[in-house]
């Protein structure tokens, strides 16, 4: 059985537990977009703790955008902000220079789209994981599905209580551990062994 996903900016490790263990990955982008929700957003361990990264988003006169239409206002810099807000948080972590220039392309290219930004970011971290990035788009949408494992719900923080095993994280000495942040977190302290990771824990 498929799993349905709603693709967010570098998602949670929740996310990527439920994707490295499914069957077949389908990704719902016909749904109508919601503020406050990871879709444009993603959370990392910063020296000062839990670090928002937010990206901003064009402004709609569409009371309900569907979310494959939702264009990034490049009015910002929020590219550059989000790198030195990684370097500042993860310089130090063992695996940070190694995938540093892969991920590169998110904080230099600039797609009209957020779901093309979110679906290239996915790609990257699937590479880096050593898993092919095989998946199918939704057509229509559906406020319930039974034909799939639905894990739409995760994309919104606040529905999302899951707890993972710790693993070392740079500042965990300074604020404690924190789980279930961006897979980045999980990516830059754990490098190679971040899949193995993945596959061992349960939502």
């Amino acid at each position: 059985m498929q799993s349905l996903f709603l693709p967010t900016y570098f998602p949670s490790i929740s996310h990527f537990v439920a994707m490295a263990q499914a069957d077949g990955i389908l990704f719902e982008v016909e749904d109508h977009f919601q503020k406050q929700t990871n879709r444009n957003r993603t959370y990392i361990y910063s020296p000062n703790g839990i670090q928002l990264l937010n990206i901003p988003i064009k402004h709609s006169k569409e009371r309900h955008q569907v979310a494959k239409d939702v264009r990034i206002e490049w009015a910002f810099d929020w590219q550059k902000q989000h790198f030195k807000s990684l370097e500042a948080a993860y310089r130090t972590s063992p695996f940070f220079e190694y995938y540093e220039d892969k991920l590169l392309p998110i904080f230099q290219n600039k797609p009209t789209f957020l779901l093309d930004l979110n679906l290239t970011a996915l790609q990257l971290v699937f590479d880096c994981l050593g898993l092919p990035f095989v998946y199918e788009k939704t057509v229509e949408y559906f406020h319930e599905r039974s034909d799939v494992n639905d894990y739409r719900y995760l994309a919104n923080g606040k529905k999302d209580t899951s707890v993972f095993e710790a693993y070392p994280q740079v500042f965990a000495d300074k604020h404690g551990v924190i789980t279930n942040l961006s897979v980045l977190d999980l990516l830059f302290n754990e490098g190679r062994f971040a899949l193995d990771y993945l596959k061992q824990q349960q939502l």
